[in-house]
């Protein structure tokens, strides 16, 4: 076993800072949309609570932005172009989630600092960050002050179109968190990848060593 540097500090800060984040505004979504049910919160704390969590994770999305645009680290999303190298280690990854991992199986995916996504994260993070974490703060945006952005809002349906989409991507989020959180556990031991996301240092198994050559039978040149 040995360690690798895959998660810079600015990484880690970042990653902390949005999944609690992300916790505070699933709550405070929760206490606005249930309002009825959950009596942790008034109405309005919960609106002012979560209005401003979300301008906090905004601007910590611009600074995600920046770090990854101006530093060499963005080649940890560079997609793999091939798509049969694409689809096929996409396959062997989700036989390995499906299968594999049961049967004690080797990850088919080996990290390293610039390739410490699986080709199904990749994917699925590029999705994430580049469309579906944009549009939910813009719908949240448009929300928050409905009659500023009114001709937006009707330019996109109204208030209803809007609302609907922030609700389906706040749910959409609630199951991420869920099987993030999951699959976080699913390293050497439950707590290896949580461990590295707070160290920095991810722990690799070694390679096994390759078999010995078989030695020459006695009388055969070498």
């Amino acid at each position: 076993m040995h360690r690798i540097y895959v998660n810079p500090i600015a990484v880690r800060i970042w990653h902390w800072m949005n999944a609690l984040g992300f916790v505070l505004l699933i709550a405070t979504g929760l206490q606005i949309r249930f309002g009825d049910l959950l009596q942790v919160l008034s109405f309005k704390t919960a609106v002012v609570a979560h209005n401003w969590v979300g301008f906090v994770l905004i601007a910590n999305m611009l600074i995600w932005v920046v770090y990854y645009v101006f530093t060499d680290k963005i080649r940890v999303y560079h997609p793999e172009l091939n798509p049969k190298k694409y689809f096929s280690a996409s396959f062997r990854q989700m036989y390995y989630y499906g299968y594999g991992i049961f049967r004690g199986h080797p990850n088919p995916h080996q990290v390293s600092a610039y390739h410490k996504f699986n080709p199904m994260q990749s994917m699925l993070y590029q999705i994430i960050m580049m469309l579906l974490v944009p549009i939910q703060f813009f719908t949240g945006v448009l929300l928050w002050d409905v009659k500023r952005f009114s001709s937006m809002v009707e330019t996109l349906g109204g208030v209803r179109v809007v609302d609907t989409v922030h609700v389906l991507l706040f749910i959409f989020f609630c199951g991420f968190m869920i099987v993030h959180i999951f699959l976080a556990t699913l390293g050497h031991t439950p707590t290896a990848h949580l461990k590295a996301m707070w160290t920095g240092y991810e722990e690799v198994e070694d390679e096994p060593a390759p078999a010995p050559a078989p030695a020459p039978a006695p009388g055969t040149a070498p």
